[in-house]
């Protein structure tokens, strides 16, 4: 499909001029704009942006990553994963699990070990937090994790020619188990209250407003470096094999190649840009517990993807801030209306808008030439 937000050129180099220009655009107003908005225009000023404001928009910037790993997964490979909310979960408790030994002894119980554990009566810390007070330890351990844990699963569903609906389910069972281990205190994850009250970040106060932009700043910039490798894979060979697996994978192993592999890349590199994006999630946010495994936090990743327009890549990213941006404003205003809302959308999209956003533009693009012509 080509889309009138398609921003790469068939030929020649990754992006064309425009494309280019767009994400300069978008890289000058995260790292110049937004800090100038925020810290140095006054508040009360129109053009002030409010510390609400940041936060609400660099937690829909981590929901974004979220919707393009979905699209590498679902809109380029064909693979519907319901069980994404997981590995954005594992990567948040990483950083959580930093960001509680950084509390120190400013917590209510003013002990070397997290209040929770204090309240459990634990003595000690638990193996697994052993080197939880190292910050590269941690971010190793957001990459890690993850990537083990899909690497495997993938390997194995994926060997055994689980697709369609079952992969699905199976995907969903996966994060719904998990989720069940981390309610339980004796896991040593906080239980159903999960991560919270952090109060420093590499030893400066995670409440700064400058500490905040910098996290702001951050994972901008890692949406738009996500983006562009995205694009760089679904334009070269490999990306080129990934949909022709979507397509029609049989044929694909006729010709020789074995999706396993693919499959198995394209799936643990969408897992590990979704633990990324928790642990960016994590400190702008304040909280991490385990209702971010639930379902419904996974079957909304995939209804971003879809909203936005599948196999774009820009529109998952789309569709990520419209959906993520209403929830926000239906929430303060309707609260009660909002999952209706969601499964309308959900609905009038799978029915007159396959394609999403990015389709919607299309056809607006091509009445506009065809008036023309």
């Amino acid at each position: 499909m080509t889309s009138s937000l398609d921003l790469t050129p068939r030929r020649g180099l990754l992006l064309g001029p425009k494309g280019w220009a767009a994400v300069m655009a978008a890289a000058i107003t995260v790292t110049v704009l937004a800090p100038l908005l925020n810290l140095v225009v006054p508040e009360g000023h129109a053009f002030h942006l409010s510390d609400y404001a940041v936060a609400l928009i660099g937690k829909i910037m981590c929901y974004a990553i979220c919707a393009l790993a979905m699209d590498l997964i679902w809109g380029y490979t064909g693979i519907l994963s319901l069980g994404h909310g997981l590995f954005f979960a594992l990567g948040g408790y990483g950083m959580g699990m930093y960001l509680m030994r950084q509390i120190g002894r400013d917590g209510n119980y003013k002990s070397d070990l997290p209040d929770f554990m204090v309240f459990l009566d634990w003595k000690e810390l638990p193996w697994a937090w052993t080197f939880s007070d190292s910050f590269l330890f941690q971010m190793a351990m957001v990459v890690l994790v993850p990537g083990l844990l899909a690497l495997v699963f993938g390997f194995f569903a994926f060997r055994s020619r689980i697709k369609g609906v079952y992969f699905s389910i199976i995907t969903q069972a996966m994060t719904f188990a998990a989720m069940l281990l981390f309610f339980r205190n004796e896991t040593g994850f906080g239980g159903n209250n999960g991560f919270t009250d952090f109060k420093r970040i590499l030893g400066v106060p995670i409440a700064l407003p400058e500490t905040r932009m910098m996290l702001f700043v951050l994972t901008g910039l890692t949406l738009i470096g996500f983006y562009l490798m995205a694009r760089w894979i679904v334009h070269s060979k490999f990306g080129r094999v990934l949909q022709a697996i979507r397509d029609a994978e049989s044929r694909v192993m006729f010709t020789g190649y074995d999706p396993l592999a693919y499959k198995l890349a394209i799936w643990t590199l969408s897992a590990v840009m979704c633990a990324v994006a928790g642990a960016l999630y994590v400190p702008q946010v304040g909280i991490i517990n385990p209702g971010e495994m639930s379902a419904a936090a996974s079957i909304e990743i995939a209804i971003w993807a879809a909203v936005g327009g599948r196999a774009t890549l820009i529109g998952p990213i789309l569709g990520a801030f419209f959906v993520n941006g209403a929830k926000s404003w239906f929430t303060q205003v309707f609260p009660e209306f909002w999952l209706y809302f969601l499964g309308a959308l959900f609905i009038a999209v799978t029915l007159f808008l396959p394609q999403g956003i990015v389709g919607l533009f299309d056809k607006f693009s091509s009445k506009k030439k065809e008036t023309r012509a």
